[in-house]
């Protein structure tokens, strides 16, 4: 098939048009606002059907792996004076934009319809459609940026993600607290981004364009080779000003503390922000600009960031006693996981791991949202998201009992789930690059620690809410028992069914070959082998196509990848990255039985008291619980240590200097100036040159008028004295 505006452009344009129309509706209320429900929810529906199709098309269709859909259109051209200035646009789609394009829409689905249970109190306060028109045109950016074939796009829906964030975050805009968190998660991710922009400024200026294909065309055309700016290559210098832009949307260290304050927005939309949207965006974008990575010898800086992220999150989390906190904290980690993927050169598995994370942590936050909606305190008329106030929850909250379970195995890496099989990779390719050199032991060993935490706070968290008797009776005994329903419970099972790693990875334990058969070219494990690193030499002979133009390449002229098990190593080689792999395998079952085997000794079986390790590292647990003062150095240190007092000396030099001296020195200045060009023009051009003139002219007049009198008597006197003078003289 081929692929036109009409069969891509939907996927976008659903839920912007819905985001559009529900602008006027939902600020009518009553049946309006539930008509602007309903059409934002068969908006992502209908989109969902788009990104099947080309999920099916592309993943399990006749398509090569390697091939890709690249259509382009010139949104404006200011060609003209020798000069040429032509700015492109257009659609970039391959194996990880179909995976992506799927996993957004499904999970924002469920999303959408787990909302019209979570947010039905707020119809009361008319603002329910707010959410749904914030929530269309989020879900609208973060498809439109899957599918954008350029930086420069990417940026433009990358900065609309950046907006509804700060809207939806501070949705209760009422409460001072959201208010500031919705600011803070605006400006800090500003940081990364503007240091995007100028990324993709210098690429333009060195290739002409900023479209992938043609960076990977450039790439392997060596118009990077030698090229630098102030010293640095410029590759180095522009892949590490656009992964900058990943540290600020995917909340890596140190401009991560936005992301822990996003969960004051309502709950479905940290799903959204958490899982399928703005934080994912970060590390699909470092995924497209892999090769520039590479190229700019970024991979060890990247691993750090990753590894420092993955570990210091997973820290923080153990202290945490808000239901939410954990589940924001624990997003950070493991997206410093992925970022860690793309480190060691883990490409496929830091993008599984995007996906499985999408869904179990979409999952889990719902799930959060069901339990926080059930508990009420009467005295303060708050919803209760205290663990210490929780406990023996599964006996009323079933069916969210199962599913958070199911995502709590996931994502703590236990065998059959696929956590396991996304983070395992991640790890095990960690471990082959600590067998290459000592330096990548620390960003390796940072995972693996984290690994272990995650397991460890994740079930803190279980047996705390859901297992041993309730802490608060009363809390307990006004708790909502559950009864099934299909916008509250129906998202989560669906969600949980999808947190097994068979579909990932194929086989029940995610280390074999996946069974799915290929009728053409035998086996092959789909995930594993059909989402491959941009092979730059493809590109070289790139040939555009316009959104007019059918696309004519062979569909199928490459075969579909075959799994490889040397890797496409020499044999001894591919046989030592397998032993490694199988250690770090057996390494990362063992760590997380071993973290949920001490947190059931503290929190299920009472068998070691936590107040003992509390007590024991006091200092440390104060740091953790301040999140190691992250935002004290923010605050007290840059903002009030160092920009504040820089603002208030630009402020002195500005009105005690510059206003002073400048403007109001150049103001006497001018009153001088003023004077002496008055003086000036009163005495030499009014008096001497204007009047003066008119003087020598009245002077002048009246001695020729005297010469030239027309009286004869006075010519015959003038002529004497002539001849009386000319005798005199001789």
């Amino acid at each position: 098939m081929d692929y036109t505006i009409s069969s891509v452009a939907p996927i976008v344009l659903l839920p912007f048009f819905a985001f559009v129309i529900n602008a006027f509706l939902a600020r009518k209320g009553g049946k309006a606002t539930v008509a602007a429900v309903f059409l934002s929810c068969a908006a992502i529906v209908g989109s969902s059907f788009y990104a099947i199709k080309i999920f099916k098309d592309f993943v399990f269709g006749n398509y090569a792996a390697d091939y890709y859909i690249h259509k382009v259109f010139t949104w404006f051209d200011l060609t003209g004076g020798g000069q040429e200035f032509a700015v492109n646009m257009g659609i970039y789609i391959d194996n990880m934009a179909a995976v992506m394009l799927l996993m957004v829409t499904v999970v924002a689905t469920m999303i959408h319809i787990f909302s019209t249970y979570y947010m039905h109190h707020d119809m009361h306060y008319g603002r329910n459609g707010r959410f749904f028109v914030y929530m269309s045109l989020f879900t609208s950016a973060m498809l439109g940026l899957v599918l954008s074939d350029n930086l420069f796009s990417v940026f433009i829906f990358w900065e609309l993600m950046g907006f509804c964030s700060y809207s939806l975050i501070g949705f209760y805009y009422e409460k001072e607290k959201t208010g500031n968190a919705s600011i803070k998660a605006f400006m800090t991710t500003r940081i990364g981004d503007v240091f995007f922009l100028l990324g993709i400024v210098a690429l333009w200026t060195h290739i002409g364009s900023v479209s992938f294909v043609d960076l990977y065309a450039a790439i392997a055309n060596g118009l990077f080779d030698g090229a630098s700016v102030l010293g640095i290559p410029l590759a180095t210098f522009i892949a590490v000003c656009i992964f900058l832009g990943t540290i600020g949307k995917s909340a890596q260290f140190p401009l991560n503390v936005w992301l822990p304050d996003a969960m004051n927005g309502p709950t479905p939309c940290s799903a959204l922000i958490h899982a399928a949207t703005m934080v994912a965006a970060g590390v699909y974008l470092s995924l497209r600009i892999y090769p520039l990575i590479e190229l700019g010898n970024l991979n060890y800086f990247v691993a750090c960031i990753g590894g420092i992220t993955a570990l210091g999150a997973a820290t923080i989390a153990l202290v945490q006693t808000d239901f939410k906190a954990v589940l924001a904290f624990s997003t950070i980690s493991q997206l410093g996981y992925m970022v860690l993927g793309v480190g060691v050169g883990s490409y496929n598995a830091a993008f599984m791991h995007l996906i499985t994370h999408a869904i179990f942590k979409a999952c889990l936050f719902l799930a959060a949202g069901s339990v926080i909606h059930s508990l009420h305190d009467h005295h303060t008329h708050e919803h209760v998201q205290e663990m210490p106030r929780m406990g023996g929850l599964r006996h009323k909250m079933k069916f969210t009992w199962f599913a958070m379970w199911c995502c709590t195995l996931a994502i703590a890496g236990v065998p059959f789930f696929s956590g396991f099989v996304s983070k395992d990779r991640i790890l095990g390719d960690a471990l082959v690059m600590a067998t290459h050199g000592p330096k990548w032991i620390i960003p390796t060993a940072l995972g693996f620690i984290g690994a272990f935490l995650t397991a460890f706070y994740m079930c803190r968290m279980m047996f705390l809410a859901f297992h041993g008797k309730p802490r608060d009776k009363e809390v307990y005994d006004h708790c909502h028992e559950e009864h099934f329903s299909w916008n509250r419970n129906l998202p989560l099972l669906f969600l949980s069914v999808f947190t097994l790693g068979v579909w990932f990875a194929g086989s029940l334990t995610g280390q074999g070959l996946v069974k799915v058969a290929d009728p053409h070219h035998g086996k092959y494990e789909w995930f594993q082998t059909l989402i491959q690193k941009p092979v730059v030499s493809k590109f070289v002979s790139l040939q555009k196509e316009p959104f007019s133009q059918l696309d004519t390449r062979v569909k199928n002229s490459a075969e579909k990848s075959q799994y490889d098990h040397t890797y496409g190593l020499p044999e001894d080689e591919a046989h030592h990255v397998h032993h490694v792999h199988q250690i770090g395998a057996i390494a990362s079952i063992f760590i997380a039985l071993g973290g949920i085997f001490v947190a059931a000794m503290m929190y299920l079986w009472n068998k070691w008291n936590p107040g003992f390790w509390v007590n024991t590292f006091n200092r440390y647990y104060r740091t953790l619980q301040n999140k190691y003062y992250m935002d004290d150095l923010y605050i007290k240190g840059f903002i009030q240590g160092m920009l504040l007092p820089f603002n208030n000396l630009l402020s002195r030099f500005d009105m005690g200097f510059y206003d002073k001296y400048v403007v109001d020195g150049w103001a006497v200045v001018t009153r001088y100036l003023m004077n002496v060009s008055k003086w000036f023009d009163n005495l030499f051009v009014d008096t001497i040159m204007v009047d003066g003139t008119g003087a020598s002219v009245r002077f002048f007049n009246v001695i020729l008028r005297t010469i030239q009198s027309g009286k004869i008597q006075f010519y015959i006197i003038m002529i004497v004295l002539v001849i009386f003078g000319y005798i005199l003289a001789l």
